[in-house]
């Protein structure tokens, strides 16, 4: 596919294209309240880490949102337990309080729906990494979201981001096999990456399912089980993502 891929920065007309390319995730992913208060920001204030993928027609094809933060800092030194969340916020308050970042975290990458399966991630992956370089950075961390890991939400995530192939060794999960073949290398477990709460009636707006006994609620597209707590009125997703480490 003919594929060119620039920056935000570069190409600021593509703000609202990019919104509106039609994607897959799943709507309670939506509704975790660190991604909804700052996506946004990365738009606005850091475009030169976006990058947008057009085909000869111009349409958006794919993006990739990523941020700047520092990790060689008191209470850091280690990727997060809290994952996407959390280098989310570090990296804004890094910019807010004017610290000079040492790293850069991906947050997103997503393929136009109907464009999966033709190795676009895998390009945007490798035009990540050398935006990272361009940007003079040497180290791009990604906090994994495992593309096959919510047709077993039982399974712990720790069992599962080691999972290999025997063939080749290489991770069982797509994703991570991608990062892993660009270079990267699993660091560890975010067991708490993304948290998103809400009512049993926002529940059941976002999944159609009855929410209506209490306990564990497998959910199409959560990676882990949703805990409902149907007399209280709640349920709460806690999703865990793999850290894998980029040297660019």
């Amino acid at each position: 596919m003919d594929l060119t891929v620039t920056t935000l920065a570069d190409r600021p007309e593509l703000r609202d294209p990019l919104w509106q390319m039609p994607e897959t995730w799943p709507e309670f992913v939506l509704h975790d309240p660190v991604g909804w208060a700052n996506m946004g920001r990365i738009l606005a204030e850091l475009p030169e880490y976006v990058l947008v993928a057009t085909d000869s027609e111009g349409r958006v094809a794919a993006r990739a949102f990523s941020v700047p933060f520092r990790l060689d800092a008191d209470g850091r030194r280690s990727l997060p337990p809290g994952g996407w969340d959390q280098v989310m916020l570090w990296a804004f308050s890094d910019l807010r309080h004017g610290r000079a970042p040492d790293t850069v975290s991906a947050i997103e990458i997503t393929v136009a729906d109907g464009r999966q399966g033709k190795g676009i991630s895998g390009r945007m992956l490798a035009a990540m990494r050398d935006n990272v370089r361009r940007l003079g950075f040497t180290d791009l961390v990604a906090p994994v979201r495992p593309s096959r890991k919510s047709e077993e939400p039982r399974t712990l995530i720790e069992e599962y981001a080691h999972r290999t192939r025997p063939d080749d060794g290489l991770p069982y999960d797509p994703w991570l096999r991608v990062h892993v073949r660009a270079g990267g290398v699993i660091d560890s477990v975010a067991p708490a990456s993304m948290a998103v709460s809400g009512s049993l009636a926002q529940w059941r707006t976002w999944t159609g399912l009855p929410f209506d006994t209490a306990g564990p609620v497998e959910v199409p597209g959560a990676l882990v089980p949703v805990h409902c707590e149907s007399d209280r009125g709640y349920a709460v997703y806690v999703e865990p993502n793999v850290w894998v480490r980029h040297s660019v």
